[in-house]
């Protein structure tokens, strides 16, 4: 795939954010004062004056200190399904991108409109076939109370994003709770390692986490085996791309190897509006599947006019872009599938946490 086009700061990712140089340097105060801010919020929040409380059922918050996308949807997904696996009720709750703060929290459905609940909740709700109650809001501790009160029998969240909301109150594993936090990292790293605005990062790499969760190894090179990452335990999780299938005949299905032999390279264009769409890009060229790539802003929306200025005979998109192509009829589109495996490693560690006694019930 060629480089990707990308039309929005944050997924550009300039160049100095990668390595140190003059412009990090010059920048660098400004990521100073930014931590600084940020270390001054964690403190107040720490202190808890408003006495806020706890979810009553442990939440695994699934998130990334550097900006833009690394992945955390897919996870979502395998976490909610291996989890149910093994005996738990999970609920989901997302931010929604284009959820409005001052709306009501929404409950989202396979049928949910994308625009108004976001695309990652609705790429959820569709590949487990609304099998888990997911909800959406920017406060999250209403999704929460929204959630439980509608399905009371939960006993489990997953929080899609998170890491930096200050209103989600959570007892850390670390300390004896049952709450876990995960930071995803793709094959990007840390970059520079500065905060905003001389590195990508939201946090430190050093913050507090129960685990780190390595996305981007392909599963011929993915470790099974517990890694440690900055001193914190670390997992490995590998990717699949699956059968791609016509957007407007699901039905449909053709592999990657007999698109690669159908159709030339240069009559094959691969559009991602993804947090990382190289990463997707270069998926496609491990399986064979040489081509254009179009690289847009995470969360992009898509029109038929759109398409119809690509010249292709085939175009690959992601499911999560499917999401938002729902009523268009362009029989070139096709959709891949990826999915990720949970290490058996990352399973029984996770139901060690989870099976903790509630440390809100404590006495002295």
């Amino acid at each position: 795939m060629s480089s990707p086009k990308k039309s929005s700061f944050f997924n550009k990712a300039p160049r100095f954010w990668e390595r140190r140089g003059p412009t990090s340097l010059v920048l660098w105060p400004l990521s100073k004062i930014y931590g600084w801010v940020n270390q001054a919020l964690d403190l107040v929040d720490e202190l808890n004056l408003g006495r806020r409380k706890p979810a009553p059922v442990p939440i695994i918050i699934v998130g990334n200190i550097r900006v833009g996308g690394t992945g955390k949807t897919p996870i979502v997904i395998a976490l909610a399904e291996q989890l149910a696996s093994s005996g738990w009720k999970p609920g989901i709750i997302s931010r929604g991108y284009g959820a409005n703060v001052s709306s009501a929290p929404r409950q989202v459905k396979s049928d949910s409109n994308p625009a108004e609940v976001g695309d990652e909740p609705v790429l959820i709700a569709k590949r487990t076939n609304n099998q888990f109650p997911i909800w959406v809001h920017p406060k999250r501790t209403l999704s929460i109370r929204s959630l439980l009160k509608q399905d009371p029998s939960v006993n489990v969240i997953i929080s899609d994003d998170g890491l930096q909301h200050r209103n989600l109150l959570r007892w850390p594993a670390r300390e004896g709770g049952r709450d876990i936090e995960f930071v995803v990292r793709d094959q990007r790293g840390e970059g520079n390692g500065f905060l905003l605005p001389a590195g990508p990062l939201r946090e430190p790499a050093s913050r507090e986490r129960d685990a780190t969760l390595i996305t981007g190894a392909s599963s011929s090179n993915a470790s099974h085996v517990d890694e440690y990452f900055l001193g914190r335990r670390a997992f490995t999780l590998s990717s699949q791309l699956g059968t791609p299938y016509q957007l407007n005949n699901p039905s449909n299905t053709q592999s990657l190897a007999t698109i690669a032999e159908k159709y030339l390279p240069n009559k094959i264009t691969a559009v991602a509006a993804i947090g990382n769409p190289q990463r997707f890009f270069d998926d496609l060229l491990k399986q064979g599947t040489a081509g254009k790539g179009i690289g847009l802003a995470d969360h992009a929306t898509y029109t038929p006019e759109f398409f119809s200025t690509i010249n292709a005979e085939c175009i690959l998109i992601t499911e999560k872009d499917a999401v938002k192509c729902a009523s268009m009829n362009d029989e070139r589109i096709w959709v891949i599938p990826m999915s990720l495996d949970i290490p058996n490693t990352l399973a029984e560690w996770l139901q060690s946490i989870l099976q903790r006694p509630d440390p809100n019930q404590y006495t002295l």
